[in-house]
C-alpha cells in the first residue's frame, strides 16, 4: 500500500508513464474531468488557477473519466483537442481512467482513502471532484464538483504557505 502521492505512476494522455514523484515538493490538485459534463466550464477557471500559481510550486493534473453518465466518450486525441481548443488547458492531462469500482486507478483509491467524502464515503459521486495534495505528498483536502475555484484557491494559497 502506498504511503504517499509520490509512490504512483500514471499514464499521460499522450501515452507516457509519469511518476508522481516528478511533482515532489509541489502542491498538486488532482481532478477527474469529463468533456460533456455541466461542470466542464470549470476548465477555464482551473486553467487560470494553474497559470496564477504554477510558478510558485502549484500543479493541476486532469484525469478524464467516463464513469458518470458517459460524459467522456472521446479518444485521447478528442479529449486533448477539446480541452486545448475550448479552454486553453495547458496543465497535464492523463489517460482516461475509472475512479470507482474494481478497475479504479490506484491513485484515486489512495486519494479517496486519504480524504473520504460526506459521511465517510470512499466513492467519487461525479465529475470534477478534486483532491489537494501538499508538498509532502499527503492528501489534505477534497472538494466537491460544485466547489468554487475561489474556495479552492484559498486552500492552494494556504498549502503554498501564502496564507489568505
Amino acid at each position: 500500500m502506498a504511503d504517499s502521492f509520490y509512490d504512483f505512476r500514471c499514464q499521460s494522455i499522450d501515452g507516457r508513464s509519469v511518476h508522481m514523484g516528478d511533482y515532489r515538493g509541489q502542491v498538486v490538485l488532482i481532478v477527474n474531468t469529463a468533456s460533456q459534463c455541466g461542470f466542464t466550464p470549470q476548465f477555464r477557471e482551473l486553467e487560470q488557477l494553474y497559470r496564477d500559481y504554477h510558478d510558485r510550486g502549484f500543479q493541476i493534473l486532469g484525469f478524464p473519466c467516463n464513469q458518470f453518465a458517459w460524459q467522456e466518450p472521446g479518444t485521447a486525441a478528442d479529449i486533448i483537442d477539446f480541452c486545448t481548443v475550448n479552454y486553453g488547458v495547458s496543465f497535464p492531462m492523463f489517460d482516461k481512467i475509472a475512479v470507482n469500482g474494481a478497475n479504479a486507478e490506484p491513485l484515486f483509491t489512495f486519494l479517496k482513502n486519504g480524504r473520504p467524502g460526506l459521511a465517510g464515503t470512499k466513492m467519487i459521486k461525479w465529475n470534477f471532484t478534486k483532491f489537494l495534495v501538499d508538498r509532502e505528498g499527503r492528501v489534505i483536502k477534497r472538494f466537491a464538483p460544485t466547489a468554487r475555484v475561489s474556495t479552492i484557491e484559498v486552500a492552494v494559497r494556504s498549502a503554498l504557505g501564502e496564507g489568505q
